[in-house]
């Protein structure tokens, strides 16, 4: 039987292959990957999972019991008659095809899960199927098959090939579909045909990833270079504080020492106190010799500039006087020239 399979799907995938090169297109789903993925499937799996393990503890609990009738059977069929050992043998037997059935109708191949198995497993299959029909329409594929399928044995499948994702995306959006109103179906269909895109064009979401590294990359530069341009103003503010306050107690003469007792820091201001008066005294006398120099040099500047006007007026009216004479001479000149 295995070779029979074996054979179908090797003449399958050639007669694919040497269609696939008159444009045939073909993809492939993996059935076990879609319920992996499908968080319904999922829930519904572990709720029956926990059923399961209840059933096998009842069943544990069940042996338990019978071998503890058995135990005391052995142990106590020295003080009992025939008939007792008979009856008990026959509750241990009961009690055995009791567990029998409980087994089989738990776990039998029409048990309980196999039938919770598969109730939860066709709403997925169907969900699938519909899935991969429209998928077919939509991408016009020629044939899809089931990796995962026992029917159908792929010894070989490009990863390319593989719409398992596609399937899985289209599942969990009919779900999301179901509990959104008119203007957020139509965003999140906008939102989806911008993911196809992208995952059918994979340079497309490349350069995408490239273009964020780069923003990234950006942003943390510029975020590196604001955090040292503060870190060097609070270094200036620092420095700058720190000169004002040295420039201040160079200008007052203060210094306090502070391993000096009290008397001897009273004294120590004192004295400074009596300095600062001193070079107060001295300071003031001269911005009076500065302000007297200052008085002269202005008076000193005043006289020159009136001496300066005084020349300046002079050689006004030398030159003018010159103008004249030399207007005079021409006049004359002129009634000479006409006399003759």
């Amino acid at each position: 039987m295995k070779r029979f399979f074996l054979l179908l799907g090797l003449i399958t995938i050639t007669n694919i292959k040497a269609q696939n090169k008159a444009g045939i297109k073909i993809g492939y789903i993996d059935m076990e990957y879609i319920l992996e993925n499908t968080p319904d499937y999922k829930e519904a799996s572990s709720q029956l999972e926990e059923k399961a393990q209840k059933w096998k503890q009842d069943i544990e609990t069940k042996k338990n019991a019978i071998n503890k009738l058995k135990e005391t059977l052995k142990s106590e069929s020295a003080l009992l008659t025939k008939e007792l050992i008979k009856e008990r043998e026959e509750e241990i037997k009961f009690q055995e095809n009791q567990l029998l059935d409980y087994q089989q109708k738990r776990f039998g191949s029409r048990g309980d899960l196999a039938l919770q198995k598969e109730a939860i497993l066709k709403p997925v299959q169907d969900q699938v199927f519909n899935a991969v029909q429209d998928l077919a329409e939509k991408k016009q594929y020629d044939y899809i098959f089931d990796k995962s399928s026992a029917q159908l044995t792929m010894l070989f499948s490009a990863k390319r090939f593989d719409i398992s994702d596609l399937v899985v995306r289209i599942i969990t959006r009919a779900e999301k579909r179901e509990e959104l109103n008119k203007k957020q179906q139509k965003a999140l269909e906008e939102k989806e045909a911008k993911e196809d895109e992208i995952a059918e064009n994979t340079n497309l979401a490349e350069r995408k990833k490239i273009l964020d590294e780069k923003k990234s990359r950006r942003e943390q530069i510029l975020e590196a270079r604001r955090s040292e341009t503060e870190k060097k103003r609070k270094d200036y503010e620092e420095k700058r504080k720190k000169q004002l306050e040295e420039q201040e107690a160079k200008k007052t003469g203060i210094t306090i020492d502070s391993s000096k007792n009290n008397s001897s820091q009273n004294n120590t201001v004192n004295t400074q106190s009596v300095n600062f008066n001193k070079r107060e005294d001295k300071k003031t006398s001269q911005d009076s010799t500065r302000i007297i120099r200052e008085a002269a040099r202005q008076e000193l500047i005043e006289k020159n500039k009136k001496t300066l006007e005084e020349r300046k007026k002079a050689l006004e009216e030398k030159r003018k006087k010159i103008l004249e004479d030399k207007e005079a001479q021409r006049k004359a000149q002129e009634e000479k020239k006409s006399t003759n």
